[in-house]
């Protein structure tokens, strides 16, 4: 999965050159059409585990929860033809765009506001900057919810690693059949080993406990039970294509 979905051609906002543009945000989620998986943040679970399958993926040397859209490549199932969201919870990383933060140089505690520089506009949408040079209410919340974000991406880093380091992880493939007795394998993932969590030893599952974990965790394997509800939409989308 890219690092950067849905984004081409992120640029960072400047108070001089951007002063007078507007954000023209996506009407509908089409663009999200030939994903068929995203990033999930650990405070998500509980929502998003009611309508995804969560699986985790390995990513260089972090280990990432992600929300599974879609069986085959190239395909989400969660949105119809004309692009309404076709499930009562939106992914954030889905629901941040055309907005995106990005490392300021090799500070990692600092971060540039970027936007998609389709969505610029110098007529129409919503305004960045006000005739003083200050940010726009519309864009402080752009921002507090970006920020909001990596926060909690940070501490869903975290889980993954903890998970990783307690070895509870173990690699899967799904398999579900649809109505015309046809198969589609979803490739390798990671999800969580139920009998290697409940050998642990008292004192790690204390700390999982404590550190919030436990729910995410039993969160993800309660949202495994919906890979056949993909069969489902995938049966669905092809009567209506």
């Amino acid at each position: 999965m890219a690092e950067l979905l849905f984004y081409n051609e992120p640029v960072a906002l400047n108070r001089e050159e951007h002063k007078t543009m507007k954000v023209s945000a996506p009407k509908d989620f089409g663009f999200t059409r030939e994903t068929n998986s995203v990033v999930l943040t650990g405070i998500e679970f509980a929502k998003a585990c009611r309508h995804f399958p969560i699986v985790f993926t390995r990513n260089a040397d972090q280990v990432i929860p992600v929300a599974v859209l879609g069986m085959r490549d190239n395909e989400n199932l969660f949105v119809d033809s004309e692009g309404q969201w076709q499930a009562n919870y939106i992914p954030a990383y889905i629901r941040r765009y055309p907005f995106v933060l990005a490392n300021r140089g090799e500070d990692q505690g600092q971060f540039l506001i970027c936007v998609e520089n389709s969505a610029l506009r110098k007529r129409g949408g919503e305004a960045l900057f006000t005739k003083d040079g200050e940010e726009t209410e519309y864009l402080q919340n752009a921002t507090r919810f970006m920020q909001e974000y990596h926060q909690s991406f940070l501490r869903t880093v975290e889980f993954g690693r903890k998970l990783d380091e307690l070895g509870l992880f173990q690699e899967m493939n799904a398999r579900v059949t649809r109505d015309d007795d046809s198969s589609v394998v979803l490739g390798q993932f990671l999800s969580v080993n139920e009998d290697a969590l409940m050998k642990l030893p008292a004192a790690a599952a204390d700390e999982l406990f404590r550190a919030g974990y436990l729910g995410w965790i039993y969160a993800h394997l309660i949202s495994m039970d919906l890979f056949p509800e993909l069969a489902r939409l995938m049966g669905k989308d092809e009567e209506t294509a």
